[in-house]
């Protein structure tokens, strides 16, 4: 039972920083209609500037200066790049999106070179024992952070001028821009946001207990897409929903990888994308996400 516990709690932790990848697959497909296939690089180039420059920096302002640094890139690519295919079909700026990924990952991982970089949080390796259940100090970090940068998103979302932009944007561009949104400044401003908040997630990929960042750690990025996806690509609900489903099942089915050796070795790591077909073939919009309707 202490183990379950354990794992579920573990599982909830890596969940919620699922969640704000997942967030940010959302957010940009809200405001434009488009995958963006270059998150993995935004969280990558986030995490990258917090590790190196914790030691001139300190934590705090390292990690300001990463999910800063992060957000730059994310509009950078959305006004440099995305911004002169606009009117183009969705399948193609997806397209785009993966050759700016490439790109980017690639100049990333040659700095990174084979180092393992630690991103130097306070945290370390200590552990928090409550009575037979013991939980790493950065996992409740992460869930306390995550818990709230997904509430003041949400409210942000509704409440602020920016959020009914965004609303707009999703839900008629057109008539938006009729209306007097900017749809280049909705479109810039969602790239920013999910650039940060890839940042704030690359922090909690590479702390206690996993070794630090490596030029592995943007493929974390891939397990967070099945999340967005089952949650609806279209909700910001589906996005912490599947966040949390998606670190549940890859944490229960790690731990208990023994028990499903039937299955084969490395079942948490394909746990995720078996839920995301099953919740897919029940629900091909996802768990939250807007059936469309056509009439014929």
């Amino acid at each position: 039972m202490t183990t379950l516990i354990e794992l579920l709690l573990g599982g909830l932790s890596m969940g919620a920083v699922y969640a704000l990848i997942a967030l940010g697959f959302v957010v940009i497909f809200k405001a434009t209609e488009v995958v963006n296939f270059a998150h993995a690089s935004l969280l990558l180039a986030g995490g990258y500037l917090t590790a190196v420059l914790h030691d001139d920096l300190g934590f705090w302002l390292a990690l300001a200066a990463g999910v800063a640094g992060a957000a730059v890139v994310g509009a950078a690519v959305e006004f440099l790049v995305m911004r002169r295919y606009r009117g183009s079909d969705h399948s193609v700026l997806a397209i785009v999106t993966i050759g700016v990924d490439i790109l980017l990952v690639t100049e990333l991982t040659r700095r990174i070179g084979t180092r393992v970089l630690s991103p130097g949080d306070p945290w370390g390796d200590q552990v928090v024992s409550l009575g037979p259940i013991t939980l790493a100090q950065t996992r409740i970090a992460a869930l306390i952070a995550a818990a709230v940068l997904i509430a003041a998103f949400l409210l942000a979302f509704r409440y602020t001028s920016w959020g009914v932009a965004m609303r707009a944007a999703a839900e008629n561009p057109q008539t938006a821009a009729l209306m007097g949104v900017r749809l280049g400044r909705v479109s810039l401003s969602a790239w920013a946001v999910a650039g940060a908040l890839a940042a704030v997630a690359a922090l909690f990929l590479t702390v206690f207990p996993t070794p630090g960042l490596e030029r592995a750690t943007s493929l974390a990025a891939l397990k967070a897409f099945p999340a967005a996806i089952l949650g609806g690509l279209d909700s910001t609900t589906g996005a912490l929903a599947g966040g949390l489903i998606v670190g549940v099942v890859e944490s229960l089915a790690t731990g208990y990888q023994g028990e499903l050796s039937f299955l084969g070795r490395g079942i948490g790591d394909l746990a995720p994308y078996l839920v995301m077909v099953v919740v897919l073939l029940i629900r091909p919009a996802g768990l939250f996400g807007t059936k469309e309707l056509a009439r014929v």
